[in-house]
């Protein structure tokens, strides 16, 4: 059983500024064995992350979050870049193509691109879903998630979702799993996986509002 935070934002991202480096470092200091740094419209972060950790115990998973027409949808497992503004399911149709997975994150959160507040899930090939997402301030979107989770029997992960190095780690996946790529990609494509850890303290809060106007152009 290994621990994995799925969802971190590197100096890749418009909206952050955290270094590789300090990333690593936070990751193995809160005993997070397999991580995905999941810029905004850009697998270039992702790359110079694997690169960096080839001979390292950490594990990097390839990944990008992508600004669909209905909401911001991980290509969990996606090592070429997918292009932004398509209608979701095209988005998703195109990360399966690249074997990756559709992960939807922060599900319902309408100030922070969440898809599912604007698509009927039911019309998309979903593979699954967050359903701790460290950065949600109204708590509401984590509980709605897991119930979605638990009706459509669809996997649900645990992500900090960190724009800033420190906070990586505050929600992640404990998964049932090999260490490596494909194996964790089966893993949760078989609910092996569960979500834990802690939303949004009043002193993140502040952070996080920080790069809101930033958020709401992406």
């Amino acid at each position: 059983m290994y621990k994995m935070d799925s969802h971190i934002h590197s100096e890749y991202s418009p909206d952050s500024k955290s270094k590789l480096e300090d990333i690593f470092k936070v990751a193995k200091s809160r005993n997070i064995d397999i991580i995905a740094i999941s810029d905004h419209n850009t697998v270039e972060g992702s790359k110079k992350a694997r690169e960096m950790t080839k001979n390292d115990d950490l594990l990097v998973i390839p990944s990008i979050e992508i600004s669909s027409l209905n909401g911001h949808i991980l290509g969990f497992g996606c090592e070429e870049y997918v292009e932004r503004d398509l209608p979701g399911q095209e988005t998703i149709d195109l990360i399966h193509d690249q074997g990756g997975l559709a992960i939807i994150p922060h599900p319902y959160c309408f100030y922070r691109h969440g898809l599912l507040c604007k698509e009927d899930y039911k019309d998309l090939k979903i593979d699954a879903v967050e359903t701790k997402n460290a950065r949600f301030i109204v708590g509401y979107c984590n509980s709605r998630a897991k119930k979605l989770s638990e009706k459509e029997n669809l996997p649900g992960l645990g992500a900090s979702d960190a724009h800033y190095y420190k906070f990586v780690g505050d929600c992640y996946s404990k998964i049932d799993c090999e260490k490596d790529i494909d194996s964790v990609l089966k893993a949760i494509k078989k609910s092996k996986v569960e979500a834990f850890g802690k939303g949004t303290s009043n002193i993140r809060l502040s952070k996080y509002l920080i790069d809101y106007k930033i958020l709401k152009r992406i």
